[in-house]
């Protein structure tokens, strides 16, 4: 479902037969991509991730789309949610520059925000990220809306490699020399062999894909046939695949988005890696993203790459029986709280 808001005229919902609207009409002009729309807005990237299971609101003046946000409908027992999808780092409104001075600037992304809040459906539990670019989340606070700041590191476009590495860490740029000499850094030959190779890592260690494999798979195979993303092998004697990471861009910056090691590979392997995946970037003349942390020991493994931190913000919306449910599961089962996040 779509739902539009034409500034010009009454609120309206429009139901297509399909979760998917690329435009409200053939002449629509969408959001312009230099605004803070990623790769996770894609509508390809959310129909893999979401299984086709995803509407957006729109709100529309004069057949130009001036904001957009994109959502991912699902239930969970009896209650109705909406969080990220698996894979999707940051969504959020995008909304379209007009121009103006800084003052009007402003309410405009007010303005538009606040349209496109009172046009989602009732959810009792609404969690999403957004990317660096969304400077405020000024319209959903003032709809209820929690709101609170995660972070990721990012290295700007304008660095130079020597620069870059300057500002690494001592002990990251040693890791790095080590893994430099004991292995070899290699475009990974097909999606599959990264594929396999995520999931034999996990299974040696007696564990399930966060993401769904199936998810994963698909989103791998369709951001390397796109090329929006490659894969990176790091190989020990012999041959062997001993470490992978697997990085997608769009037109703004390139992600660190996926990570694999064998048991006992070098300590060293991803960090090579990720350097690897940085210069890349830079030639590309593209922001890398490390794409946030999720623990405070992966903070102190990501910082030690001298990345700029950026705070990416967090809206939250509880219903008042979601709430009162959790606080009494959390009680009850205080176990139940621990969960996997995908940043801090």
């Amino acid at each position: 479902m779509t739902t539009v808001r034409d500034s010009a005229v009454p609120l309206e919902r429009v139901i297509r037969s399909t979760p998917v609207v690329p435009s409200v009409t053939a002449s629509a002009r969408s959001v312009e991509a230099s605004v803070a729309k990623s790769i996770f807005h894609e509508p390809w990237w959310l129909d893999i991730a979401t299984g086709g299971n995803w509407s957006t609101v729109k709100v529309v003046r004069r057949n130009e789309v001036l904001g957009e946000l994109p959502y991912y409908p699902t239930r969970m027992g009896v209650w109705r949610i909406s969080h990220l999808p698996p894979l999707t780092r940051t969504l959020g409104p995008v909304i379209k520059p007009m121009g103006l001075d800084r003052t009007h600037e402003q309410h405009h992304r007010l303005s538009v925000t606040s349209e496109l809040i009172d046009q989602l459906p009732h959810f009792d539990s609404f969690f999403q990220l957004f990317d660096p670019r969304t400077e405020d989340a000024l319209a959903f606070a003032l709809r209820g809306f929690t709101v609170s700041a995660r972070y990721t590191f990012q290295i700007a476009p304008d660095c130079t490699v020597p620069e870059t590495w300057a500002r690494l860490h001592g002990k990251t740029r040693n890791v790095i020399r080590s893994a430099e000499r004991n292995l070899t850094v290699a475009p990974i030959a097909t999606p599959s062999e990264f594929l396999q190779f995520y999931e034999a890592n996990l299974l040696e260690r007696s564990r399930t894909n966060a993401y769904g494999s199936t998810v994963m798979r698909q989103l791998v195979n369709a951001f390397v046939a796109r090329k929006a993303g490659h894969l990176l092998g790091a190989y020990g004697p012999g041959g062997r695949l001993v470490a992978a990471i697997g990085l997608v861009w769009d037109q703004h910056s390139m992600y660190y988005l996926l990570s694999s090691r064998a048991l006992g590979a070098h300590g060293g392997s991803i960090s090579l890696l990720i350097w690897m995946a940085i210069q890349h970037a830079l030639e590309r003349k593209l922001t890398f993203d490390f794409d946030g942390f999720s623990s405070p020991a992966t903070f102190n493994f990501l910082d030690g790459f001298g990345g700029e931190l950026k705070q990416r913000l967090g809206v939250e919306r509880l219903s008042t029986m979601y709430s009162v449910a959790r606080i009494l599961k959390r009680r009850i089962a205080p176990g139940s709280a621990a969960v996997f996040a995908p940043n801090l």
